[in-house]
């Protein structure tokens, strides 16, 4: 995070984290909207981004935090870079 240059204070405009909700994902300062419902247990969902780790990383907040089982791997699908998560349990 980025520091304001007055203040030496995070500056929240260069924040990467844009997510306004604990179940929404931003890995990449870009909001991605997921329909959670239709991500039942045996579903798969691809998420493209650049910062694949950051994307893991929220995205095992959510699982977590719905109680969750997901397995996830990292993958390029139509020339996109992302990573794809199953919901097992």
């Amino acid at each position: 995070m980025k520091l304001n240059r007055r203040s030496g204070k995070p500056n929240p405009s260069f924040s990467k984290d844009v997510r306004l909700k604990f179940d929404q994902l931003s890995p990449d300062g870009v909001r991605i909207i997921v329909d959670w419902d239709a991500f039942v247990i045996g579903a798969s969902l691809f998420v493209p981004a650049v910062d694949v780790v950051e994307l893991v990383e929220q995205m095992r907040l959510v699982a977590s935090n719905k109680k969750w089982e997901i397995e996830y791997r990292f993958r390029v699908e139509d020339g996109k870079l992302g990573v794809r998560f199953w919901r097992t349990l």
